[in-house]
């Protein structure tokens, strides 16, 4: 719980991140223990397969959050019979 209260208060980390967004649905014990979670998974990882801790940042969760709203919208206008075609296709 110590290690999660740490790395939630890290500045421009991934953990930092996380908590910031849980916090909001699932309230401050709740995101302590899955930032905690998150910590303890990535250093099984690291242990098991012996590489260095890479900090994605927290433009990772950013990216990853608009991929997925541009995924869910084009299924949902494939359902209404649409067909989107991204902007940076046009870009050339």
């Amino acid at each position: 719980m110590e290690l999660a209260w740490a790395g939630s208060r890290t500045k421009n980390t991934f953990f930092r991140a996380k908590y910031d967004s849980l916090i909001r649905r699932k309230g401050k014990k709740r995101a302590l223990i899955a930032v905690g979670h998150k910590i303890i998974c990535a250093a099984y990882h690291i242990l098991s397969e012996k590489v260095t801790y890479k900090e994605v940042g927290v433009e990772y969760l950013e990216k990853r959050k608009q991929k997925n709203r541009i995924e869910k919208l084009q299924r949902e206008l494939k359902e209404f019979g649409y067909k989107a075609i991204p902007e940076d296709l046009y870009a050339a």
